[in-house]
């Protein structure tokens, strides 16, 4: 049985909307260390953000993800083919992908499950990448109000498993093998480009911001609105968001080197 942990059906539509894309760089990062670019499986892909960069590298995407209500808003692509399947069951057959992406959701899942489906489904050689973009930046008056809303407003309401992405997954289990080559490149971040609404948007977004509504009965963004609105100033002012990105990725050893 899944033990899918379901933070984001409720928001679906809003995490659509809201949420960055990412750069295309680590992409074509990961395609070009991959043994082989025909087929991908997009882990817990959400909407589909990274199942649209993916696709521009390899052949084939497989994009699962356990929340129908995710998949509902996911943007169609002929290239894509999308799923709702839990990470640790994809139903992918064995030895059938030649990588295995996770963008921002490899915390939510039950790790020795997990791997054990990495491994089978991975062609030898096969690479494993989690990819994790960090707090936003906009500018420093308003970065220092969501990082209160952040950590103190929301703060205790944050789900136990992202104490692994608040430590950017310096700490999270990742039992493969991690040679330098295969780290990303410096610099990498997603991007957008945001009015007042647009932030306020991806706060609600926010698995806390949930769990603190219904914990409440109140919009915890209340609390900030007014500090927020002043710091962006006039509403419909544009302003650039970085998210730097962090990346985990490792190679599965072949088969025959595991049973040695």
């Amino acid at each position: 049985m899944s033990t899918f942990p379901d933070n984001f059906s409720d928001q679906a539509g809003a995490y659509s909307r809201h949420r960055p894309r990412y750069p295309a760089a680590i992409f074509m990062h990961v395609a070009g260390h991959a043994p082989a670019t025909d087929r991908v499986w997009d882990c817990a892909t959400g909407n589909g953000q990274a199942a649209l960069g993916l696709v521009e590298h390899f052949a084939e995407v497989i994009a699962t993800d356990a929340s129908a209500a995710q998949l509902e808003n996911a943007v169609p692509h002929p290239g894509v083919t999308y799923r709702e399947a839990p990470a640790e069951e994809s139903g992918l057959d064995d030895a059938s992908v030649d990588l295995v992406y996770v963008a921002q959701a490899l915390h939510w899942f039950d790790f020795d499950r997990f791997y054990a489906e990495v491994r089978r489904v991975l062609r030898p050689g096969g690479l494993v990448a989690a990819t994790l973009y960090q707090q936003t930046e906009i500018t420093p008056e308003v970065d220092v109000i969501l990082r209160r809303f952040h950590d103190d407003i929301v703060g205790a309401h944050w789900p136990p498993q992202t104490k692994w992405s608040h430590a950017y997954y310096k700490t999270i289990p990742f039992p493969f093998d991690e040679p330098r080559k295969l780290q990303a490149p410096a610099g990498l971040a997603a991007e957008a480009v945001w009015t007042y609404a647009d932030a306020l948007g991806y706060i609600e977004s926010w698995s806390a911001t949930q769990r603190y509504k219904r914990a409440l009965d109140k919009n915890p963004v209340d609390e900030i609105r007014t500090d927020l609105e002043a710091a962006w100033g006039p509403p419909d002012i544009q302003r650039a968001v970085r998210w730097p990105l962090v990346a985990r990725i490792g190679r599965v050893e072949n088969r025959s080197e595991e049973n040695r």
